[in-house]
């Protein structure tokens, strides 16, 4: 990788280094996209699929999957405690880095995400297969969900209003401003009420990334952040958006790339902000 000035550049691998690492025991390539369909048109050799619904989410409760389901899904990858595992997917990583959030939920070590994603491997010209990978069955010892390290709860958020400090919204300006409920483009539900959080900041997640998809670098991530927004390495930030999955994206960007220590992502995010009585909210579009 070349030193785009990040807090931890160990984070991030290169398409180069992914390439020649394709048949590396110690490490298992894992795509995640938003369009679930999309490996089985074509992925990078080896890498297994891991469905953000299907896999990480809990199939009833609105959470994500216990300590004991992680350790199976893991399990049957061929992910043991140790293995380095490299994200990558569609749309500027954003389901990579969603993927790798809920890894980390877990505690596992070394996570990693390939610069770039699908489509820069893609720009590149090389190798797609539709061969499904099959690895030998591992163990994997599961730790304890770290639920309040690296996100924050309803509660938490209302107190982090409360104390007046600072929180991302990632989403776009429209929903933002309280004109839409959902992503331009998508059908408008989810939440009863438009706006965002009391003192939220705009900054939508794609502004941290070039058109080749690659993360932008370290000045240029500060100069949105910080220089825009007023955030400092040293507050505590709450990042969200409809349901935690771009607000990912961002939590990466400021923990790893800019290397500020207290982020959490609040995965209850619009669709629950949106529809509880009596949380603060400001809908400029209202006015």
């Amino acid at each position: 990788m070349s030193d785009k000035g990040y807090a931890h550049p160990e984070v991030l691998v290169s398409t180069d280094w992914v390439a020649e690492h394709l048949n590396d025991d110690s490490v298992r390539l894992v795509e995640s996209n938003e369009d679930v369909l999309l490996y089985s048109t074509g992925h990078v050799p080896n890498a297994v699929n891991i469905d953000w619904q299907q896999d990480l989410n809990d199939a009833v409760r609105r959470d994500y999957l216990s300590e004991a389901q992680f350790a199976e899904l893991c399990a049957k990858n061929g992910i043991s405690n140790d293995t380095t595992v490299v994200f990558y997917g569609d749309k500027h990583n954003w389901w990579a880095t969603y993927a790798m959030w809920v890894f980390k939920l877990f505690g596992h070590e070394d996570c990693r995400i390939m610069d770039g994603g699908r489509a820069k491997w893609s720009a590149e010209g090389r190798e797609m297969t539709k061969d499904v990978p099959s690895f030998a069955r591992v163990e994997y010892t599961p730790n304890a969900r770290a639920d309040y390290k690296i996100r924050a709860f309803r509660d938490q958020v209302l107190d982090h209003v409360k104390a007046g400090q600072p929180l991302v919204d990632v989403r776009s300006p429209q929903e933002f401003s309280g004109e839409l409920l959902h992503m331009p483009g998508s059908p408008q539900e989810g939440a009863l009420r438009g706006g965002h959080i009391k003192g939220a900041a705009n900054v939508p997640w794609s502004r941290a990334a070039n058109e080749d998809s690659t993360f932008k670098s370290a000045d240029d991530l500060r100069a949105i952040y910080e220089g825009e927004k007023g955030l400092k390495p040293s507050d505590s930030v709450v990042a969200y958006c409809r349901i935690g999955e771009r607000s990912s994206h961002t939590w990466f960007v400021l923990n790893y790339l800019l290397g500020y220590p207290s982020v959490r992502n609040y995965d209850g995010s619009w669709t629950e902000w949106g529809n509880l009585v009596g949380v603060p909210i400001e809908n400029p579009s209202a006015a």
